[in-house]
């Protein structure tokens, strides 16, 4: 009888191993099946190359006279890049910000001297979409309408936008966005995004 007891305690054991590797099996299989099934998924929630392509762009500024603006593309939106003169800068920075429709935020601060650059002063560099409607406004190439401030003009609803980007008469309710840029290639260069 012990050895038949035995016997059993040892089919049970044996018995019990290989449950135990079938599942450990089953589970690894099921594991490494369900990663090979959902890459490709995750995968395609990766921005596209040519998404990637256009999350910067580089301007050169050789030839950018003092006064001139130029306008250029980043993410599919014109963003204006203007070397403004000591006036501009000048009148830009004696406006009192109290009289200001818009008071700003981290995205387009009221105040000129945080629109741009230390040091760059002479160079505004302004996501180029009217806060109204998304128009594109005018100023920006020669001979356009800069508007009663001497900056940017949307003629679509009158928006009035000063030298520094900020709205000061029309429906626009804020101040034109300024966009993540740098300084590249010993200030000669400017990098958008």
């Amino acid at each position: 009888m012990a050895t038949s007891n035995k016997s059993a305690t040892a089919d049970h054991d044996h018995d019990a191993s290989r449950r135990d590797f079938l599942f450990v099996a089953t589970a690894a299989t099921a594991a490494v099946g369900g990663a090979s099934a959902a890459w490709p998924f995750i995968s395609s929630l990766n921005p596209a190359a040519d998404t990637l392509a256009l999350a910067s762009t580089e301007v050169s500024l050789a030839g950018i006279e003092v006064g001139q603006a130029i306008k250029v593309m980043w993410r599919g939106k014109p963003v204006f890049v203007r070397r403004r003169t000591a006036e501009e800068i000048k009148e830009a920075r004696a406006v009192d910000l109290k009289t200001l429709p818009d008071a700003g935020d981290a995205r387009s601060p009221a105040d000129d001297a945080k629109r741009v650059k230390a040091g760059k002063d002479e160079w505004l560099v302004l996501v180029g979409v009217c806060t109204h409607l998304g128009c594109i406004p005018q100023g920006s190439s020669t001979g356009e309408i800069r508007g009663d401030y001497k900056g940017w003009f949307c003629p679509c609803h009158g928006s009035h936008y000063d030298t520094s980007g900020r709205i000061r008469k029309g429906p626009a309710p804020k101040n034109l966005e300024v966009p993540p840029y740098e300084f590249v290639n010993n200030g000669t260069g400017l990098k958008i995004g």
